[in-house]
């Protein structure tokens, strides 16, 4: 489990159970899920509805705890709401998590209950896939629910968003080099991503084909030897990955590697992956990467290209206008960097106050 803002259980407990958590920031609705013949157990997060329907992939993984779930739902649907309003979409924040392992556990019939749970929400919260899910899974809520996205391309959606979300990263990754090195080109460049999922292998191969000098680590083995014979990465063989001299980090695995125990032994100029909630302490740790001089690209922007995807389906717009948005990215990145620096705040509190201010707008233009 990625560690959490919370250190000991006694802390949580001793939280009131929602409304007290340290997560909790004006969440609009959470729904607790059970269905003991499926053996569902699911939490779902809706932040803000502002400017439109909470869209957020759907996250199975087994919790260490039923807080360690509620956590993670409150903190990533949070990150779905400013990542739509930074990225122009007319969507709120949402995202749900089921507490179990996916290889084992999960069955069609979850799915579909799971749907069903989806469906009770009147279209306030529409899913999609996240870590855990596949597409698949979601042509299997699409039976019992028109509130998915992320649907298979045969049955009319965008397919997996794991590519695109890949592509914004990427784009995010060379305006942060623009930024920090004075040209976007990641030839040579010494990169390390952290977590090869979907999203991290398309990447990687982003980054070879530029000529960059990858490294990858990844607690799945079998999946590191497949990765490093497509695109000749080199495994990372070493303890203590965020202390190794190196360009650009990348983590693209679960969230908060940025926290007290790495912020201190980063070697990197750049922080730019596909994680959400990379810092633990987003006030804290934004402002030590700050006074270290690594340029950090926020995670909610760089990674909005599955959003972007999914979103089509709504909209009903194409794979050209799908690219084009998702490679705005690279300009709306170098406006955070620039109006961080204008106004001595961290790029994570410049990208938020952009969101916020988007929403604001809309919620004076709904009264």
């Amino acid at each position: 489990m990625s560690q959490q803002q919370f250190t000991t259980l006694d802390q949580i407990i001793n939280q009131d159970p929602v409304f007290g958590q340290l997560s909790f920031n004006d969440h609009e609705q959470v729904v607790f899920c059970n269905d003991k013949d499926t053996g569902l157990k699911a939490i779902i997060g809706i932040h803000n509805t502002v400017l439109g329907p909470a869209l957020g992939g759907t996250r199975m993984w087994n919790y260490d705890n039923e807080w360690s779930a509620l956590n993670d739902a409150l903190r990533l649907s949070r990150g779905m709401t400013y990542k739509s309003a930074i990225t122009g979409l007319n969507l709120g924040g949402g995202k749900a998590v089921i507490i179990g392992d996916a290889k084992t556990q999960k069955t069609p019939e979850m799915m579909r209950k799971f749907g069903e749970f989806v469906h009770s929400l009147s279209g306030k919260y529409i899913t999609a896939e996240d870590v855990g899910m596949t597409t698949e899974d979601m042509d299997t809520v699409r039976e019992v629910t028109p509130y998915v996205t992320g649907i298979s391309q045969e049955k009319g959606g965008a397919g997996n968003p794991s590519p695109i979300t890949a592509y914004g990263v990427f784009m995010g990754m060379k305006a942060a080099a623009q930024y920090k090195f004075g040209t976007d080109v990641l030839e040579d460049k010494v990169i390390y991503v952290e977590g090869i999922g979907n999203v991290g292998e398309t990447l990687v191969e982003h980054l070879t084909e530029e000529g960059a000098k990858v490294f990858i680590a990844d607690i799945n083995r079998e999946r590191l030897e497949e990765v490093r014979a497509k695109y000749g990465a080199t495994i990372y063989e070493g303890s203590d990955l965020h202390a190794e001299p190196m360009d650009i980090y990348a983590p693209c695995a679960l969230g908060a590697t940025v926290n007290d125990n790495s912020i201190n032994k980063f070697q990197a100029s750049v922080i730019a992956g596909a994680a959400n909630n990379q810092l633990a302490d987003e006030h804290k740790h934004g402002m030590l990467l700050q006074q270290r001089g690594i340029v950090y690209a926020p995670d909610f922007l760089i990674n909005a290209g599955g959003i972007i995807n999914v979103y089509a389906e709504l909209e009903g717009y194409d794979r050209n206008e799908i690219m084009r948005k998702t490679e705005n990215i690279y300009t709306t990145t170098l406006e955070i960097f620039n109006k961080a620096q204008e106004n001595g705040v961290t790029t994570h509190l410049a990208a938020l106050q952009i969101a916020e201010a988007r929403i604001n707008a809309r919620r004076k233009d709904n009264h």
